[in-house]
């Protein structure tokens, strides 16, 4: 977990990715610093969850579905439940998941994205 550039405001800029491969997940924050988001990076649902638990100025969550333990989906959902005003981004390579499957107000792009794609998917959920 890493926290990056302080540009946009405050309680709408801050971006958690949560990625169980380095790379990708490194990738993704990348492009979303270099849009002026402020990130952090999870690995798992698990160390995302500790990291809303402990953070009041996440305002996204850009996720990957297939992660070992707690899948992105249900990830999706708890983040639904226990943070509502938090927009949730959810991302996959093989899976697309069914509107009945998606959590209310959560969105779907999918691997591979293009970076502005990215940054215009997360700009139509937060402003």
């Amino acid at each position: 977990m890493r926290a990056q550039s302080e540009e946009i405001p405050y309680d709408v800029a801050a971006v958690l990715v949560v990625e169980d491969e380095a790379l990708v997940r490194a990738m993704a924050a990348d492009i979303l610093m270099d849009a002026g988001y402020r990130t952090f990076e999870a690995s798992d649902a698990p160390d995302a969850l500790a990291i809303l638990e402990g953070r009041s100025d996440i305002g996204a969550v850009f996720t990957d579905i297939e992660m070992p333990g707690m899948t992105g989906l249900a990830l999706a959902a708890t983040i639904r439940d226990r943070w509502p005003r938090v927009s949730v981004l959810i991302t996959s390579g093989r899976l697309r998941p069914s509107a009945g499957e998606m959590p209310t107000g959560a969105d779907f792009i999918a691997k591979p994205y293009r970076p502005d794609e990215l940054v215009a998917a997360l700009g139509s959920m937060l402003f």
